[in-house]
């Protein structure tokens, strides 16, 4: 299929239709479209098995890139084990840095350690490099993303499909509540992550990722509370895939 960027008047119309489909009809209709244009992405966070299960039983020919940091909390390394041999149709795509942990930190120091400047740098070599390689690599422009509206202010007016600079940008569960994702984990048994009982409602790296305390949201878990965003969700320019 060649590869075509989506206006952002189609963006519009997509997000429309995808408004009125549910979350499981929605990624066969996106794969019947866009074929091997798609790419999906996942975390291994929190609630991220809902959209990796509903890939797994809808579209499981949509790759799917798992961005290492090197920098996961090793409950999260072993929770992408039990969930990839619970999914064994998954088409998982691991990508990691071009520069190692220890490299980086001989060269700059602890990024996460030297303010917003710092973690920018940070997210930028650690997760927006392996990501644009990863979509340039695999030839996505259409870009699945598990984002919800409920997870944070920065994505509270999203719309199901987003043109950013070359990527089309679309987030099939954009309109799921905490509460759904609780049931739909209930409804097929999908394994929480093992630090959400120990009070974490999102997850990251470890030197940035803190639970929830007596009065937080889960906005201020995440980088000290200076910003929650990594960059990968964000239209910011740093590079043609950071959105």
């Amino acid at each position: 299929m060649t590869q075509l960027s989506t206006s952002i008047s189609e963006a519009d119309a997509l997000s429309a239709e995808l408004a009125a489909l549910k979350a499981g009809d929605r990624l066969k209709l996106l794969h019947e479209r866009y074929g091997s244009r798609l790419v999906a992405t996942t975390s291994f966070g929190i609630q991220a098995v809902v959209m990796l299960h509903l890939i797994h039983e809808n579209a499981p020919e949509i790759p799917v890139v798992f961005i290492d940091t090197g920098y996961l909390f090793p409950e999260t390394y072993q929770y992408i084990d039990e969930v990839t041999k619970r999914f064994p149709k998954l088409d998982l795509r691991v990508y990691q840095p071009a520069i190692t942990a220890a490299r980086m930190e001989a060269l700059y120091g602890k990024l996460w350690e030297q303010g917003r400047e710092g973690n920018d740098r940070y997210g930028i070599i650690t997760k927006v490099e392996p990501m644009d390689r990863a979509l340039k690599e695999i030839g996505g422009d259409v870009w699945l993303s598990g984002v919800r509206r409920s997870q944070s202010s920065t994505r509270a007016n999203r719309s199901f499909a987003e043109q950013q600079k070359k990527t089309l940008k679309i987030y099939p569960i954009l309109d799921w509540a905490d509460a759904q994702v609780n049931i739909y984990m209930n409804q097929h048994a999908l394994p929480p992550h093992p630090l959400a009982e120990k009070g974490y409602v999102t997850m990251g790296d470890w030197h940035s990722t803190n639970p929830v305390a007596e009065g937080q949201d889960a906005e201020s878990t995440r980088f000290n509370g200076e910003k929650y965003e990594c960059g990968l969700h964000l239209d910011s320019g740093v590079s043609d895939f950071q959105i």
